[in-house]
């Protein structure tokens, strides 16, 4: 289970409300209003790995082409919004060190699991404060292998009917899953089978508020500061 509050609040991307999703300037600002956490999207790009959700360019920067297939140097190049840049996970690492936030890491595309893990192993983050999430279940099972201590959130968009059992199968101890799919017999089911349920992407006050109250642990808003004042903790 994940610590901290009894409702989690992660910050989307960032506060992607507010600056250029998995950007820097939007990782400042989920640390600056007191998230609990943040959500982060991670692809290869040579031999490193990149902080971009999409896996081509065009809708978050100025570049173009697949974000696998292009030089580290063009994507590092890109303007990312606002004069912002793709940042490489290592220096979103960094910037998160020393703040207490949680770290859901998206593994976006194939063979991100090890070095992701390698990463977090070389800046000794404790495992209570990762999330290894992936809608490519494969991945969860490498991450698993390569550090069984990190706990993984089984990824669903269409929710099947064996969601629980598949989170389950893949070790996971979340599954996050959209706000669409939402049912309390979802919750009690995962709840009851020890998994947390995290939900995206949860931006009306409202639907947050009937996601606690059905037992969800935790959402993804893309603005984190109107929501923790909501729940009166800013």
């Amino acid at each position: 289970m994940l610590p901290g509050a009894d409702f989690l609040l992660f910050a989307h991307r960032g506060a992607s409300a507010e600056f250029p999703e998995n950007t820097r300037p939007a990782f400042a600002r989920a640390i600056e209003v007191g998230a609990d956490g943040v959500e982060l999207d991670v692809h290869r790009c040579e031999q490193a790995l990149v902080v971009i959700h999409d896996d081509s360019l065009e809708r978050t920067t100025s570049g173009r082409g697949s974000v696998a297939t292009s030089a580290l140097d063009s994507v590092r190049a890109a303007d990312a919004g606002d004069g912002a840049t793709v940042p490489l996970l290592s220096e979103v690492l960094d910037q998160l060190d020393a703040t207490p936030l949680l770290m859901n890491i998206e593994l976006k595309g194939a063979r991100t699991a090890a070095p992701t893990v390698d990463l977090l192993r070389a800046h000794g983050f404790a495992s209570n404060r990762i999330l290894l999430s992936a809608f490519d279940h494969e991945e969860l099972v490498q991450a698993r292998q390569l550090a069984p201590d990190y706990p993984r959130g089984a990824l669903f968009g269409r929710l099947p009917r064996d969601a629980v059992a598949r989170a389950r199968s893949v070790g996971a101890s979340s599954a996050n899953v959209a706000l669409r799919t939402v049912t309390r017999s979802l919750v009690e089911d995962c709840r009851g089978a020890g998994l947390d349920v995290l939900v995206y992407t949860v931006n009306a006050t409202d639907d947050a508020e009937a996601l606690r109250e059905i037992g969800v642990r935790g959402i993804f808003t893309d603005d984190p500061a109107r929501m923790l004042a909501y729940f009166g903790r800013r």
